[in-house]
């Protein structure tokens, strides 16, 4: 169900920063930015992602190849914790997520249930009342919301094509994004373009990340990097178990 939207999507936002971010050589940590190269610009930010603990991440848009406009809100962590939502876009539904430790927590809307789940969606629905189905981590039918709250899966991504230098790398003026001060570094690759807006004082962070060409047109934003997630949950009373909407088939992963 809404587990498989979020982790595609997911999946594709790191994609899109892998892409940006990779590639190049990392410069000294006393040299100025600004005046940097761009694969060098974009090593640094690769290296300042790839080095947070926890950060949040906002994408927008469509990414093409028949992928429908989705706006995915996470605030996530090295050690699996997570607290935001998707939301499918054009009344579609949307999915709050929360994970902390072994517990799971989703949220869909009457939107979702209506027309992601037309066949007993209803139902479903009428069980929740609006509260949170709740389960464990290790259920196999949360599994891809537990994937998609990982800071290590996403990280991973990026490191795992830290060697990467397909396409062409071009340095735009200086400009600021939500208030921060960044240089802009944009990756030409297979009929796209990329670009990263990496700030250009503290840890060199990649403040957004833009995609165009090919059918995509999306952005990803990041900030509260190293800042702790939520650790709020619903209440017992806030929560129906999973088995008891979905069965309590053989779960476990």
């Amino acid at each position: 169900m809404a587990g498989q939207r979020i982790a595609t999507r997911a999946a594709a936002c790191a994609a899109v920063a892998l892409l940006a971010v990779t590639g190049g050589t990392v410069a000294q940590a006393d040299d100025d930015i600004e005046s940097l190269p761009a694969e060098q610009i974009a090593g640094r930010s690769r290296d300042a992602l790839l080095a947070a603990g926890s950060l949040h991440l906002r994408a927008r848009g469509d990414l093409g190849k028949n992928r429908a406009p989705m706006t995915v809100d996470l605030s996530l962590d090295r050690s699996g914790d997570c607290v935001g939502g998707v939301d499918l876009g054009e009344d579609k539904g949307k999915v709050e997520i929360i994970k902390r430790g072994d517990s799971v927590w989703v949220k869909p809307d009457a939107d979702f249930w209506e027309n992601q789940v037309p066949v007993g969606g209803s139902a479903f629905e009428s069980v929740l009342a609006g509260r949170y189905l709740k389960g464990s981590a290790s259920d196999s039918r949360l599994r891809p919301v537990v994937d998609a709250c990982d800071l290590d899966t996403f990280q991973r991504l990026v490191s795992d094509n830290a060697d990467s230098n397909a396409g062409t790398y071009t340095k735009g003026e200086v400009t600021t994004v939500d208030g921060v001060r960044t240089v802009p570094v944009t990756r030409t690759l297979h009929g796209q373009e990329l670009t990263a807006y990496v700030e250009t004082g503290g840890e060199h962070h990649p403040v957004r990340i833009t995609v165009h060409g090919d059918g995509a047109d999306a952005a990803v934003d990041f900030s509260g990097f190293d800042e702790p997630v939520p650790t709020g949950t619903p209440s017992a009373d806030d929560s129906v178990d999973v088995g008891a909407v979905l069965g309590r088939g053989p779960a476990q992963s």
